[in-house]
């Protein structure tokens, strides 16, 4: 038995030297029948790396052939399977613009869509390629509103929506915890309007009203009267748009805090002027 298991790492040596001769054999060979055949056969057998050496070196030998849709088919599937998400979305949308009658056309299209939201980022980096996929996917759906693959097109852009939506919300946290009240105002009302329909909305709605309050409270006296009123202006729109959120108690806080404050702003500014 211990003689069977040292000859085992001596038999995958030779398999692998015997299958590496064969493939410098047929990379060499100018039999491009049987170099195509051997490219298939690693495709189907996933060794997409070594396809794709031996399908490269086909393209142009078989361009313009009724083999070449067939054989850049898998050409452009081997970036994807190994992960080379921006070769292979350059490729699906080679492949449509070359056979954009294909019968493929559908499949290829949302791949190349799919492609761009695979190389999407973690939420902190840049989100171009996040807004390329949903660009792309909400085309995929109008050009196909009929298709099985409409709904995993709105997972996807949905996915993509959420992202973008956390990392313009980390931004607006990011004012606020800054001290830069006014700008995060600003940012959180703009989220609101960016996602009308997220069941974040009422959260961002309440930080608005509390990242004007700051901004009045930390003003100049002459300014603060002012700025306490668009805290009551925010807070009565909450109120219309939000009855029954649970943050309602937290916004009225707020609410009662800017009312107080004018008044007693109003009071000094009628002692001041009675002792004028």
């Amino acid at each position: 038995m211990r003689k069977f298991l040292l000859y085992i790492p001596v038999f995958a040596l030779i398999v692998a030297t015997s299958c590496n001769n064969q493939l410098r054999r047929i990379e060499k060979s100018n039999n491009f029948e049987k170099k195509l055949a051997y490219a298939d056969q690693l495709y189907q057998k996933k060794k997409y790396n070594t396809a794709q050496t031996l399908y490269t070196d086909l393209l142009q030998v078989y361009k313009g052939t009724d083999k070449f849709e067939a054989l850049y088919y898998n050409y452009a599937y081997c970036s994807y399977y190994v992960k080379d998400y921006v070769q292979a979305a350059f490729h699906f949308k080679n492949y449509l613009d070359v056979f954009p009658n294909s019968p493929r056309a559908l499949e290829i299209d949302y791949m190349q869509a799919y492609c761009y939201y695979k190389q999407s980022p973690k939420v902190s980096l840049d989100q171009t390629n996040t807004m390329k996929a949903i660009a792309a996917m909400q085309t995929f759906v109008n050009n196909y509103p009929t298709s099985d693959k409409v709904a995993e097109a709105n997972l996807v852009i949905e996915l993509c929506r959420r992202k973008l939506e956390e990392k313009e919300y980390n931004s607006a946290e990011l004012y606020y915890n800054l001290g830069y009240f006014n700008a995060a105002g600003i940012a959180f009302k703009s989220l609101m309007r960016n996602y009308p329909d997220s069941d974040k909305s009422d959260g961002y709605k309440v930080m608005a009203i509390k990242s004007y309050y700051n901004y009045a409270k930390n003003s100049i006296p002459q300014r603060q009267k002012e700025r306490y009123t668009t805290v009551i202006d925010e807070y009565l729109d909450f109120a219309d748009h939000y009855p029954n959120s649970k943050l309602k108690v937290d916004a009225e806080k707020f609410y009662n805090l800017a009312q107080n404050n004018i008044k007693t702003l109003d009071n000094e500014q009628a002692k001041a002027q009675s002792n004028q």
